[in-house]
């Protein structure tokens, strides 16, 4: 019964929102939400890591970091356009952390990102934590 307020949460802002928003806020909901859920909690103890309150935003403070958000197999394989990823993903790192001024994905960008993934994304993660653990002196992990 959590998911049911995040979710109309999520209903809302995106009915507020225009076009490109909504849009963006419905590939989530279709494609990320079910393993991540509507408030981009997650569920480590099942591998599915959280992206909200800062989370995602901190792997974009590594190299490779904005490479690897979406080079996860989930956004990879979603089926989804280039720029409906690149809408996706500037549609969501705003909302996992607000505080975070990203550049924008362009869908050429996602396009090379498509082409180059890394063949182990669970190294890749594992290498990209640590690196966030030696900068963040401990913080919380994403």
């Amino acid at each position: 019964m959590k998911l049911l307020p995040a979710l109309l949460a999520l209903a809302a802002l995106a009915a507020q929102a225009g076009p490109e928003a909504q849009r963006a806020q419905r590939n989530y909901t279709q494609y990320c939400s079910g393993c991540h859920v509507a408030d981009g909690s997650g569920s480590p103890a099942k591998g599915i890591p959280a992206m909200h309150d800062g989370v995602l935003g901190r792997f974009l403070d590594v190299p490779g970091g904005r490479d690897y958000i979406v080079q996860v197999p989930g956004v990879m394989n979603s089926g989804l356009k280039d720029e409906d990823v690149a809408q996706l993903m500037n549609w969501l790192v705003p909302r996992m952390d607000p505080a975070r001024d990203a550049p924008d994905y362009t869908a050429a960008e996602i396009a090379t990102l498509r082409r180059t993934r890394p063949l182990d994304v669970a190294a890749t993660r594992k290498a990209l934590i640590e690196q966030l653990t030696k900068q963040h002196h401990g913080d919380r992990q994403p």
